[in-house]
């Protein structure tokens, strides 16, 4: 046994012998170079895994970050996703970034003036004197007013197209100025209200009411006007207001809708502060327009500029026209101011009971009434 034991650890120790031996040979020139490359290899190996350890995190940091702000990168740019897609909850923030974004995006012209987004929006409504309020408004010479309707707010398709869009969509600006635009279908729009608070939940608001009868006659003279220069016919006044089966009032007909002034504006002032919203008489806008504009230019911080030498009465129109300047005068267009039809009484009666209590809900809300009271 005991030999056994010693020749096992002789044989250990000479194969330890010749292992250390075997390190002690000196190597072959090709050898050497090979033991080199392949210590080079190893080297670059390490080097490069604390590349990747390294980097690894970054990456992985600048990633995120770019995947969380896609959602607003996308909406602050041109021709992208709506500012519905951008996420509100703690929509201050998000909102400040758009209008951030959209002041950047501003152009400015060589003359020193560049394209704003609005500070004041004429929101309606239909058929009040929208148009004439404009024009009017459009004479002061710190006003610049977008001359078409844009529909951005209220219109789906448009607002898709981004702030860059409907900012190009208006008129070039100074600094001093007050860039506006009027769309009245913002008026009876569920989404137009929310939609404008997010662009600048500062913007200062014009509304026009009148008598809210004869609204819902010139809104039908105007469709019926339409529809004959196109050889196309409208049913009577009478069988579209009144319901066929009980001879009410039919409150499925758009236009009666539109006049119940106090549901639209309830949807504006549970967004919108009262005083940022003007409403103009525009009932008195058609006999005496010089003492309402002077009550907007008040409202929108302006000095008085638009005076009774502004404006005329043409007796050919039979409504107030506007002087461009000395030498120019310019009045509405044909659709503006056409004669309404003759309308059975009775149907005119119902019309003005039907909308009293609307109207003493509206004056209540607003605290103030009208000469229709």
């Amino acid at each position: 046994m005991t030999n056994n034991r010693d020749l096992k650890t002789d044989i250990s120790i000479d194969a330890k012998q010749q292992n250390a031996g075997a390190e002690t040979i000196p190597l072959q020139h090709g050898n050497h170079d090979a033991a080199l490359n392949a210590s080079n290899v190893v080297t670059a190996m390490r080097k490069s895994r604390r590349v990747w350890i390294a980097g690894l995190p970054l990456c992985l940091f600048f990633y995120i970050v770019f995947y969380c702000n896609s959602a607003i990168l996308d909406s602050l740019s041109i021709n992208t996703s709506p500012l519905d897609s951008v996420i509100v909850a703690g929509g201050g923030g998000f909102r400040k970034l758009l209008e951030e974004k959209a002041r950047l995006a501003e152009k400015r012209h060589s003359n020193g003036t560049q394209r704003r987004l609005p500070q004041c929006i004429i929101i309606g409504v239909r058929k009040c004197g929208t148009r004439a309020l404009l024009e009017f408004l459009n004479l002061h010479p710190r006003i610049q007013a977008a001359d078409q309707e844009i529909h951005f707010f209220d219109n789906n398709t448009k607002y898709h197209l981004g702030l860059d869009w409907y900012m190009n969509s208006m008129p070039s600006s100074r600094p001093d100025q007050v860039t506006l635009e009027k769309t009245p279908k913002y008026f009876v729009s569920h989404v137009a209200p929310s939609r404008i608070w997010r662009m600048n939940n500062s913007v200062k608001l014009v509304v026009l009411l009148r008598h809210p009868t004869t609204r819902v006659i010139s809104d039908y003279t105007q469709i019926y006007y339409n529809k004959l220069g196109k050889n196309e016919t409208l049913e009577e006044f009478e069988k579209l207001v009144l319901d066929p089966y009980t001879g009410e009032i039919n409150t499925h007909y758009k236009a009666v809708q539109v006049s119940v002034y106090h549901q639209h504006l309830s949807r504006w002032f549970n967004i919108f502060s009262k005083d940022q919203v003007h409403i103009v008489d525009g009932d008195n806008l058609v006999t005496d327009p010089v003492s309402e504009i002077k009550k907007v230019e008040k409202f929108l911080g302006l000095d008085h500029r638009i005076t009774y030498d502004s404006v005329y009465f043409n007796q050919t129109r039979g409504f107030y026209c506007y002087r461009v300047n000395r030498t120019m005068e310019r009045c509405l267009g044909a659709s503006k101011g056409r004669k309404h039809p003759d309308i059975d009484p009775v149907v005119v009666k119902k019309l003005n009971k039907f909308f009293k209590p609307h109207n003493e809900r509206l004056f209540r809300m607003i605290s103030r009434q009208f000469s229709w009271s």
